[in-house]
């Protein structure tokens, strides 16, 4: 995996061993389900493509119908938090939707985008229509997403979440969208998965929930093999690569 919350990295120093992560085998496929996503809350294709073949467009009494308000994305702000490798490709994909792009990320690391404009937090999330979540969990992230935070979106915007699910505080996203704060989510990573019966987000209002499989395409999960194997090579041969502890 490119994450590694889930190891104890001190553990791993004081035992003397070595982890290495899989940096980038899924970049462009991550920032692809960023946009399967969003395009299912805009367009609600899954919800018409069943109603046609339940026969609803058959008993139209017109040629077309749509059951949900249609967005349509260029002018629209997409706000980045987290603008490493995949954060940056889910700009340039909301670019050619014709999008205005707005990131944040850590203060002690800068970076020039052209056509990017960098904002706190508040103002992100006061700002955008959509926010994507592309950033890693640490002590500083987990459950940063709550309320608080949530309160400041446009009652028209979308949360999407392809990162971390514990970065959410999920009952108060629950809350959010039952009271029609913000328009809707979409997520492909939970606090715990499998997910618990009782999460609130599997009976949540405009929620979208995918089985964590944003990183899983053939053509990623190839490039995680062959990283991992060179990984191991690099480790036997003394030199190892991709080290984070």
């Amino acid at each position: 995996a490119t994450g590694y919350d889930g190891i104890s990295l001190s553990t791993a120093r004081d035992k003397g061993v070595t982890v290495c992560n899989v940096p980038g085998y899924s970049t462009q496929t991550v920032a692809q389900m960023v946009f399967a996503l969003l395009l299912e809350l805009t367009h609600h294709v899954g919800h018409h493509d069943r109603t046609v073949h339940q026969g609803k467009w058959i008993a139209c009494p017109d040629t077309c119908y749509w059951d949900y308000p249609l967005v349509e994305l260029a002018g629209l702000t997409m706000g980045i938090v987290g603008f490493g490798r995949i954060g940056q490709a889910v700009a340039t994909i909301a670019e050619a939707f014709g999008m205005k792009v707005i990131a944040h990320r850590k203060p002690s690391t800068p970076f020039n985008a052209p056509g990017v404009t960098f904002a706190d937090l508040d103002t992100l999330f006061a700002e955008s229509d959509v926010i994507s979540l592309n950033c890693p969990l640490t002590e500083q992230t987990c459950g940063f997403v709550d309320e608080k935070l949530l309160s400041r979106m446009k009652s028209t915007a979308f949360l999407i979440n392809t990162g971390r699910g514990k970065v959410i505080n999920e009952p108060d996203l629950a809350a959010v969208l039952n009271a029609d704060k913000i328009a809707g989510a979409a997520l492909d990573v939970l606090a715990v998965e499998p997910p618990q019966a009782d999460n609130p987000l599997l009976t949540a209002k405009n929620c979208i929930i995918t089985p964590h499989y944003a990183w899983a395409t053939r053509a990623a999960r190839q490039r995680l093999m062959d990283t991992v194997v060179a990984n191991i090579r690099a480790f036997q041969a003394g030199a190892p690569q991709n080290v984070v502890s």
